[in-house]
């Protein structure tokens, strides 16, 4: 590393992370004649392949396309009004479309990275450093914060100074870790249950998601594109995704998702096979002196209802927003931005768990657990009112954004 003075660069709004939350925050400010430095510490080729999530709710679409970024998910992204549930063989419809006028977007987040960063660093010129090391946090609770990093290609060190710096480097970033422990929170929630998810080459067998519930563990199908199929099988925590060869996966799809009238399953090659422990947390507050918090930096939640990546843009959009509104003098969004973001955040985070007892009671070894996952199900598929609230928890609700 080089002993000299680090490179500086002098910008309004530091940016690390270049996710969904980060880009989406980085064209917003850019849009609206912000300065801003965006670094990330992968490459774009990486970040643009990366299997993430794959759902987005009506109003997040909506509310990037008021930014004129979703013009590709308008253009090319699936529409789901419905998906199903099996359970004791038998196939269960949830219409969630007619039940709440909204609809899911499967939209791979790969897809939105890749446009975002279009629309960022090709189309606007923004400033985005990929590939970097060592990221540094300083002067969090003054009035001119920074960011230094190492640049791989040379060992040089660079300092980014700044007004404010949006976190949205996910989980194992270090922007949350910067905070001191006893300025935040952070409460977690673990499932007890852990998810081998495969992505199989193989087109999809059902119109929408289904979601099967048996003894033998959860299981879940949903649609990513005309060629290639995500499932989920609920498996022990910590478990290996080596005691699970293709012929096993295949033998228990079946099984959690057989049901009277239901079409085969398409089997294809796994092209790959992780095992995610379900657990959740959050960072309260979602700020700290000139630091601000945006998608997994500030909460996590298991991929059980499809939430994490509609978080982050929820989050972006506020953050953005009160970042905007400072410029022109109003501070009332940097003050009251986790608070807003908390009120959606633990929404989805009691939502998710709710329909997490729903999936895994019945393999839960637990009478009590099953018998009472069975009775939200059946009062889910009985009553119409019932069905009414959960497609709107389900799809989300509209933001005023």
């Amino acid at each position: 590393m080089s002993s000299s003075s680090p490179t500086l660069t002098r910008t309004s709004v530091a940016i690390v992370g270049a996710g969904p939350a980060g880009l989406t925050v980085a064209n917003l400010l850019r849009n609206a004649g912000v300065d801003c430095v965006l670094l990330e510490a992968e490459s774009r080729e990486f970040i643009e392949q990366r299997p993430r999530a794959g759902f987005m709710e009506e109003w997040a679409v909506h509310a990037l396309a008021r930014h004129g970024l979703a013009d590709r998910i308008l253009e090319r992204a699936e529409k789901q009004e419905q998906f199903e549930f099996r359970v004791a063989g038998q196939r269960h419809t949830v219409r969630t479309a007619k039940l709440s006028g909204r609809r899911h977007f499967v939209y791979p987040q790969p897809l939105l990275v890749t446009d975002l960063a279009a629309s960022y660093v090709d189309r606007a010129g923004g400033d985005v450093r990929f590939g970097v090391r060592d990221v540094v946090l300083s002067g969090l609770d003054g009035e001119r914060p920074a960011v230094s990093y190492t640049d791989p290609s040379n060992g040089e060190r660079h300092r980014v100074e700044c007004d404010f710096i949006a976190g949205c480097d996910g989980a194992r970033g270090v922007t949350h870790a910067a905070i001191p422990a006893d300025r935040s929170v952070i409460t977690r929630h673990h499932h007890g249950v852990a998810w081998l998810a495969l992505l199989a080459q193989a087109p999809p067998s059902a119109d929408g998601v289904v979601f099967g519930i048996h003894e033998q563990g959860f299981g879940a199908h949903m649609a990513r594109s005309p060629e290639v199929t995500r499932y989920y099988l609920e498996v022990a925590p910590g478990d290996d995704p080596a005691n699970w060869p293709h012929a096993r996966v295949w033998e228990e799809l079946r099984i959690r998702l057989g049901a009277a009238g239901a079409p085969p399953l398409s089997e294809g090659p796994l092209i790959e096979q992780v095992v995610l422990d379900m657990h959740n947390y959050v960072v309260e507050p979602m700020a700290y002196g000139r630091l601000y918090l945006a998608g997994d930096s500030a909460h996590l939640v298991a991929p059980i209802a499809a939430k994490g990546m509609n978080l982050a843009i929820n989050d972006a959009l506020l953050l953005a927003g009160a970042l905007i509104t400072h410029y022109q003098g109003d501070d009332s969004g940097l003050a009251g931005y986790s608070e807003a973001c908390l009120r959606r955040v633990w929404q989805y985070q009691e939502f998710s768990q709710w329909l997490s007892e729903v999936m895994h009671g019945a393999s839960s070894g637990d009478r009590f657990r099953a018998g009472t996952a069975a009775a939200r199900l059946r009062r889910l598929l009985g009553s119409e009112s019932a069905a009414q609230a959960f497609a709107g928890l389900y799809l989300g609700e509209e933001a005023d954004l």
